[in-house]
């Protein structure tokens, strides 16, 4: 068993993870399998969950992968009866799955920057920006509809949201994202205040810059040093680091734990080494 970053106890509970099949959400379902809960993780990549599952499972933990769509309710309404017979009742859903799309992002952080050739804001995609809406906020939206269900025959569960930093003030160059994100945490809020009689209490966690296989070129230089958007980022972020993967998890656990977080409901926690903390001066 690896060091958790809380000692927490959730033997019993089934937790649901959608998105993962990614590195943030996969350490999120090994670190509630590592205390003791029974996690279904779901993503669109089937092979990335079952290779997760199999690996948690030789470890001594139970979980399985399923393959899910969070944009088909159909194809989720189908997950949910499996993981009802596999696993139980969900007590316990993180919307982990989310993303952008670069059809919904400008090459250029300002218009008058904005070159011949380039993807100016006036270039963005309709159907690049919607495909961000839905993935964000429908994916969201449509697993807390099918698994929420089991929290309120229940009377209690928690849901878990990924908001994101830029939903507080939205960063340069992407529009839906952030936007989307907004919406996220606004509808993290909506939720808390819709399920609080029925015992459910609604969170989010938002975190800061974080450096993945995805968005390294984007950061770093060949040589390893930090990009020109990477080094304004630093230079707004009064901790002078990116925030680590692992760092996200202590927040989870906590959030989600109905002994420590009982009266919380409704917050967006921002785990960025203080960014949105900063006003630059």
């Amino acid at each position: 068993m690896s060091n958790l970053p809380l000692n927490v106890d959730y033997t019993g509970k089934v937790v649901i993870v959608t998105g993962a099949g990614g590195l943030i959400c996969g350490a999120m379902a090994r670190a509630f399998a590592q205390s003791g809960a029974k996690v279904a993780a779901l993503d669109l990549n089937e092979d990335a969950v079952k290779a997760l599952a199999a690996e948690l499972r030789a470890e001594g933990y139970i979980c399985n992968g399923y393959k899910a769509n969070v944009l088909d309710t159909e194809a989720l309404e189908e997950v949910h009866r499996a993981v009802l017979a596999d696993l139980g009742p969900c007590d316990i859903l993180v919307n982990g799955a989310g993303g952008n799309n670069p059809r919904a992002t400008t090459d250029n952080e300002y218009q008058h920057e904005a070159k011949e050739g380039g993807k100016s804001f006036f270039d963005l995609d309709a159907a690049g920006v919607d495909f961000v809406f839905k993935l964000n906020f429908q994916g969201t939206l449509l697993p807390t509809q099918v698994f929420a269900r089991d929290m309120v025959d229940k009377k209690k569960g928690c849901i878990l949201n990924i908001s994101s930093m830029n939903s507080y003030i939205p960063l340069t160059k992407i529009p839906a994202y952030s936007a989307a994100k907004a919406g996220i945490s606004n509808f993290t809020q909506w939720l808390a205040t819709h399920f609080a009689g029925t015992g459910i209490r609604c969170n989010a966690i938002a975190p800061g810059f974080l450096v993945s296989a995805q968005n390294k070129a984007l950061l770093f230089n060949a040589d390893g040093t930090p990009t020109a958007r990477s080094a304004k980022i630093l230079a707004g972020t009064p901790m002078d680091r990116f925030v680590d993967a692992d760092e996200l998890l202590g927040a989870t656990l906590f959030l989600c734990d109905d002994r420590s977080a009982s009266a919380i409901t409704g917050v967006v926690l921002p785990i960025d080494c203080g960014f949105a903390a900063y006003s630059g001066v």
